[in-house]
């Protein structure tokens, strides 16, 4: 009998996934039971004589953490389409493969980009406050109001897989599609959106502008308030990619000032530690991280994970093979 490659699973992973993990009669799965997140040295320390590494996106593996991996380990798995906190790389360097979890989380992430919108246009948050701080006096013709939603111009920067089912959602509301993506998309993929050139010619044609590129070293602190200043007044920027995409510090003078009128944030720079200053505000919807959150998205990201490990392990090329 074949030995089995040992697999280290960093956090709790949903039922289904992690009855398979201890069938699977490729490797040996050790699983995080309590779902205790690991530190920096005890994630180390728990590599040691591993195979393969099943890790989430709290887990940071940059150049100096690679390095200091097991020779054993031959593949990290992350359960994420983002890949943001691996340093490909180095990765490569070592020879150490890495896979992600497309396609399996893009209606989910959708849906929550469309709720931010949603969300952050009409008041979500200060009208649920309203109502739990017992602060609803009376109804009133003129106050307290949002944004309307039905009609508007939707810039999306990063037209993929999510980029293209949010414009499907937002096409429900008659509202505008305009897109800056790093390639035009064919015109059946386009559905009638307008494609830009740049991110600078799209801004002026964004009453809503919503962040679905991914983390990269071009992408991190784009949204800056040079960005900021060429929307239109009052327009209202939504991020469900990564929170290091935007510039804290100019987000929030942008709504202090009125300049932005409203945000919907699901990532953040530094999560879940974020910055204090976006809880003081009225004029932001707030979630954390909820883009994936399902359990049927959640099992099938797990699912491909594991799909991606079976699949190496027996010498097949991964799936979702990054390097």
């Amino acid at each position: 009998m074949p030995t089995k490659k040992r697999v280290l699973v960093t956090r709790k992973l949903p039922k289904p996934v992690e009855a398979r993990l201890r069938l699977s009669k490729d490797f040996d799965a050790r699983l995080n039971a309590e779902d205790v997140p690991l530190g920096h040295r005890e994630l180390h320390d728990k590599s040691q004589g591993m195979d393969g590494l099943l890790i989430t996106p709290g887990e940071k593996f940059s150049a100096e953490s690679i390095a200091a991996l097991p020779q054993s380990v031959r593949i990290i798995a992350t359960f994420s389409v983002g890949h943001d906190h691996i340093d490909l790389q180095a990765a490569k360097a070592r020879g150490i493969a890495i896979t992600n979890t497309p396609d399996v989380l893009t209606d989910a992430t959708a849906d929550i980009a469309m709720l931010l919108i949603l969300g952050a246009a009409r008041g979500a948050s200060w009208g649920d406050r309203m109502v739990r701080e017992n602060r609803w006096a009376s109804w009133s013709p003129t106050a307290p109001l949002g944004h309307d939603v039905t009609g508007k111009r939707l810039g999306i920067l990063g037209m993929g897989r999510i980029g293209q089912a949010l414009a499907k959602r937002a096409r429900g509301f008659d509202i505008e599609i305009h897109y800056f993506n790093r390639t035009r998309l064919a015109p059946d993929k386009e559905q009638g959106a307008r494609y830009h050139s740049s991110l600078d010619d799209m801004l002026p044609f964004s009453d809503f502008l919503s962040i679905n590129c991914a983390s990269t070293p071009e992408t991190r602190g784009i949204i800056d308030a040079k960005v900021l200043s060429k929307l239109p007044e009052g327009a209202i920027l939504v991020n469900s990619a990564r929170g290091d995409i935007i510039n804290d510090d100019d987000l929030i003078a942008a709504l202090k000032s009125g300049r932005l009128a409203a945000a919907g944030l699901d990532v953040f720079r530094n999560e879940p530690k974020i910055d204090p200053r976006f809880r003081e505000l009225e004029n932001i919807f707030l979630l954390p991280h909820l883009g994936s959150a399902t359990p049927d998205t959640r099992t099938a990201m797990g699912m491909r994970a594991v799909d991606n490990l079976e699949q190496f392990f027996t010498g097949k090329p991964p799936r979702d093979r990054l390097v």
